[in-house]
């Protein structure tokens, strides 16, 4: 027996004891005993440097990994790529991933592997920042309340702007993280709201650039570089996660224009992602990985944010994000700059817990597959069943459910902070705080691609 398997067989003798000693109910004793002892213990994740990895921050350093028996190693990645390369090919166990990318993977779009995700790591906590020089430009046509910009702003105020460097036979370039990454989509989404054209990709005619029929050039930019991107000049904006949009104020290179709050209201942002395989081979692993998250994300939003300030001081630490305490906390303390010295109370800008927030939703899923449909990344018709068996291939609210009902049976966690699993069915109710006011019904995708003037939908294909 090595040294590591003597120290987990005195962990759990420990564990029975304390539990007996403890009086440990029935129930907690016996949800303990069906998920097991973790299979693999000593663990490596991967994550991008970004606020929002915060959940995996915390279960490591808060010991809740340590507490289901997991000797994590967690290890920042150069982008999102080599991300989800190295999961696929077994070099980490899992990963801090875009929305998009098991989905984007299991459907073949870029690298095709069966990736899955079983925990939602947060709402919102992006927004779309503009250079200084195309802020000018813009602000004119912004409605104006008390000298102050009224928000959300439209990309109605930014399609004159475009409008003027495509009569000027400029291209007017933006950056966003990676092809299926939320900032994608959002941008796309504010982009065509306001009339602006954000491209097409068309992947069976060779062409992923994205860009086909495009008003706005959109290309990949890591997240850690936007600010100097735009600083100098190769990008005129970008859609990214916190704290590079805040940063680019701090800077005074750039203004924050829109929050992705106000694209679309508690918009499920980054998923932790596994390989099916991974998955398969180590299930109370997997369920163990999920509980400590869901503890963190708990203590993440506990007391209205009072622990905060403690997550900034562990995200600014150079093994995370790395960025200045001051920066990151704007948006992780419940404010958020746009304009210099224009700040604003934002509670929900960074929500890693309530409203639901852990819960794989299956709509949420589709919302994605809808807009990779709507942009060509899905060059044909699909029917609403295959948007619905994609959703529930990649999201599996059944792993989760069995994490956070072994929490609520240990007393670590509350029924009521959770969905009803019982009668839930991973459908949200129709949603509505859309920046365009377009309603996203999850079980009627293609309706609901209908509903847009900019975008592919029923049988068109380029």
């Amino acid at each position: 027996m090595n040294l590591t398997s003597k120290l987990m067989q005195s962990f759990k003798s420990m564990s029975v004891a304390v539990s007996m000693v403890a009086g440990l109910s029935v129930s907690a004793a016996s949800v303990a005993q069906e998920i097991g002892w973790p299979e693999k213990e000593e663990l490596k994740f991967g994550f991008i440097k970004l606020t929002d990895m915060a959940p995996l921050a915390v279960a490591y350093e808060k010991g809740y990994f340590e507490e289901e028996g997991l000797y994590v190693t967690l290890e920042a990645q150069a982008n999102w790529k080599v991300l989800l390369d190295r999961v696929i090919d077994g070099q980490l166990d899992g990963a801090h991933m875009l929305a998009g990318q098991p989905l984007g993977a299991t459907i073949g779009f870029g690298t095709k592997a069966d990736i899955i995700t079983a925990f939602s790591m947060d709402l919102n906590g992006n927004a779309i920042t503009v250079s200084n020089d195309i802020w000018k430009q813009m602000k004119q046509h912004v409605p104006h309340e008390n000298g102050k910009p009224v928000h959300p702003i439209k990309a109605d105020a930014l399609k004159p702007v475009v409008e003027k460097y495509k009569a000027q036979g400029k291209p007017f370039n933006m950056g966003m993280v990676f092809p299926v990454s939320t900032h994608n989509y959002e941008l796309r989404y504010w982009l065509a709201a306001g009339g602006i054209h954000p491209g097409y990709y068309a992947p069976e005619k060779g062409d992923t650039s994205g860009q086909l029929k495009a008003d706005a050039l959109l290309s990949v930019t890591p997240p850690p570089q936007m600010p100097s991107t735009m600083e100098a000049g190769t990008i005129y904006g970008y859609c990214v996660g916190e704290p590079w949009n805040q940063q680019a104020v701090f800077k005074g290179i750039g203004v924050p224009v829109v929050t992705d709050y106000e694209i679309w209201k508690d918009n499920p942002e980054k998923v932790f992602g596994v390989s099916k395989s991974w998955a398969e081979e180590y299930p109370n692993t997997h369920i163990r990985v999920v509980k400590a998250m869901i503890r963190a994300a708990m203590w993440l939003d506990a007391n209205n944010n009072a622990n905060r300030p403690e997550a900034v001081k562990i995200l600014s630490k150079s093994q995370y994000v790395g960025a200045d305490y001051d920066v990151i906390a704007n948006s992780m303390t419940g404010t958020f700059e746009y304009e210099k010295g224009d700040k604003r109370e934002v509670p929900d800008f960074n929500v890693f817990f309530r409203y639901n927030a852990t819960y794989p939703y299956y709509s949420d899923a589709i919302w994605y597959l809808t807009q990779m449909r709507r942009w060509g990344q899905i060059a044909d018709k699909k029917s609403d069943d295959w948007y619905k068996d994609i959703a529930k291939k990649v999201y599996r609210p059944d792993i989760y459910a069995k994490a956070a009902k072994a929490l609520i049976a240990e007393g670590k966690a509350n029924a009521a902070d959770f969905p009803d699993f019982a009668s839930e069915s991973g459908f949200k109710p129709a949603q509505t705080h859309f920046i365009d006011n377009i309603v996203y019904d999850g079980s009627q995708p293609n309706a609901y691609l209908e509903k847009f003037a900019i975008g592919l939908k029923g049988d068109s294909k380029l």
